[in-house]
């Protein structure tokens, strides 16, 4: 338990507001002077350190935090009755220790995460001129996404009993390919340049699962978690996509965007892959809503293997849908996003296909 003296810790929670206030009225702030100095350093530092470790340091975070919490609250209330002559002092000293404490958390997260919600959008350093466009335009872009996925799939090597795809590679040797990624995406758009960290597996995926996440940025540890358990097309895309989130990218339609586009500057099949049916799947939803006949239209264009993936992934979440634990997980995501100004919650994953539009048409126009 925090010391009495140490209130002044509590001064960290106006300023916590205060940050945030500031992001919100100036972007410039928020990536000038934060985003692209204070944040770069602290969080490449913070990274380097935790990347020391093969195993997620979050992952023991979240198991040994309801336990340490238990185990205080117990003590202090078995002192608590036991204290009988100073127990409105005592307790209200726990009471100004768990606000410091909170106040303390707070800052953290705001400093190493919660400002870059406020910084410039991606396509401001991507150039891509984001507009509405034509279902027709959607069908275009889903298609040749759709062919690019079929080609991919026949360059991939490994397949389970089933004919479902596999990663020819060790998780290891997947981060590194996340990281070699990232870097050379870094070469075409230099605000994502720096040292990236190991992506770290979840030892406990299974019980991931449950809760329908795929992966977890924790900014707390600067670590890119990774649910292993979930279909392998999905691993190197989340990688990506966490790798993103860990360079200050926060909105989860631009970490996807991102993470599509340093899957494309991969050397190996398996990355891109991922990367694309990650766009194509998002892709696919879109245009789903919009016309279910074009949709099914292409559909129809996509390879046995891919279709096998595809089935192979609904299977696999079909375990997980509605459960009282997946149920109450996104809820928390939705109002997390929400508070973090992603005004659309969980809806603001399919603002990708913007982005995807804007590019198709730019490298489209060129030709």
């Amino acid at each position: 338990m925090l010391k009495l003296r140490r209130i002044y810790l509590l001064l960290l929670l106006p300023l916590s507001f205060l940050l945030i206030y500031i992001a919100k009225q100036n972007s410039n702030f928020a990536e000038q002077f934060f985003a692209l100095r204070i944040y770069k350093w602290l969080s490449q530092i913070i990274s380097m350190s935790t990347s020391i470790f093969p195993f997620s340091l979050a992952e023991i975070l979240v198991l040994l935090l309801p336990i340490i919490f238990l185990f205080l609250f117990t003590r202090f209330v078995i002192k608590l009755i036991k204290n009988k002559e100073n127990r409105v002092t005592f307790l209200w000293k726990g009471i100004l220790n768990t606000l410091c404490l909170l106040s303390v958390s707070l800052f953290l997260f705001i400093i190493l995460a919660g400002i870059n919600y406020y910084r410039y959008p991606f396509r401001y350093y991507s150039n891509l001129k984001v507009r509405n466009s034509s279902v027709q335009e959607l069908y275009e872009l889903t298609k040749s996404l759709a062919m690019d996925a079929n080609q991919l799939r026949n360059a991939t090597s490994k397949e389970d009993e089933n004919g479902v795809f596999q990663l020819s590679m060790n998780m290891y040797d997947v981060s590194n390919k996340a990281s070699e990624a990232m870097t050379a995406l870094s070469k075409e758009y230099p605000v994502l340049a720096g040292s990236y960290g190991t992506s770290k597996p979840v030892l406990l995926s299974p019980l991931m699962s449950y809760t329908e996440i795929t992966g977890i940025f924790m900014p707390f540890t600067m670590e890119a978690n990774v649910n292993i358990d979930i279909p392998h097309y999905s691993i190197p895309s989340t990688m990506l996509h966490e790798l993103a989130h860990l360079r200050g990218f926060m909105r989860e339609d631009e970490a996807n965007f991102i993470a599509y586009l340093a899957g494309m500057e991969s050397d190996h099949p398996d990355i891109q892959y991922s990367s694309t049916m990650l766009a194509l799947i998002i892709s696919g939803n879109a245009l789903y809503k919009e016309d279910t006949d074009l949709y099914f239209e292409i559909r129809d264009l996509y390879s046995e293997k891919v279709l096998k993936d595809i089935r192979a992934n609904s299977r696999y979440w079909q375990q997980y849908e509605d459960t009282v634990i997946s149920t109450v997980s996104n809820k928390i995501n939705d109002t997390y996003l929400k508070a973090n100004d992603q005004s659309d919650g969980v809806k603001s994953y399919g603002r990708m296909v913007d982005l995807l539009l804007a590019k198709y048409r730019r490298d489209n126009s060129s030709k």
